[in-house]
């Protein structure tokens, strides 16, 4: 395929995608944002690596009954607790929901690079400031990947990945303000 009909191709996908995204804001979802769950090995260390180095706050926390889990298809029927961690506040919140398995020895993916396994591989959070992620990353005894953080050629914009304690990838993506 040529880089013109490439491009050209590129082009309609977004139009078609920016399509889809306006009509169902207007008539089919509640929210324009997403809510992501994620299955830990261990609660309290990914709740205080959450909320202590990367900065969401936490806003609550449900437990999703036995019969709920099995009936949907979640779990084999176990209760689950699930601990809800935010970034700002109101409806356009990011929400990430925490949980840990009780009953199932859940495995881990391959997390050796973000292309490394199928699905979804890492969150990307937008900071005002990378000096101050990355201070509170050392505060939080969080050691960020490789040469991090990594300008992006031809931007003033600095990239900073750190991993979960499950190996999960966080970037951290904003201005290149840590010299």
């Amino acid at each position: 395929m040529t880089a013109r009909r490439t491009s050209c191709c590129a082009f309609l996908f977004a139009i078609f995608s920016l399509r889809i995204v306006v009509s169902a804001d207007e008539s089919e979802f509640r929210t324009a944002t997403i809510d992501l769950g994620i299955v830990v090995s261990d609660l309290d260390k990914s709740m205080k690596f959450y909320t202590e180095a990367i900065g969401f706050s936490s806003t609550g926390e449900f437990t999703a009954a036995k019969d709920v889990t099995r009936d949907s298809g979640l779990s084999a029927g176990e209760e689950i607790v699930i601990k809800k961690l935010s970034l700002g506040k109101g409806n356009g919140a990011t929400t990430i929901k925490l949980m840990q398995s009780a009953i199932d020895k859940s495995k881990m993916s391959d997390q050796t690079y973000i292309t490394s396994s199928l699905g979804f591989s890492y969150l990307t959070i937008h900071v005002n400031s990378t000096k101050a992620a990355l201070e509170r990353l050392k505060k939080a005894g969080v050691k960020v990947l490789a040469k991090g953080p990594a300008l992006i050629p031809g931007t003033k914009v600095a990239l900073t990945v750190v991993k979960d304690p499950d190996g999960n990838f966080v970037e951290l993506v904003g201005p290149a303000d840590h010299q």
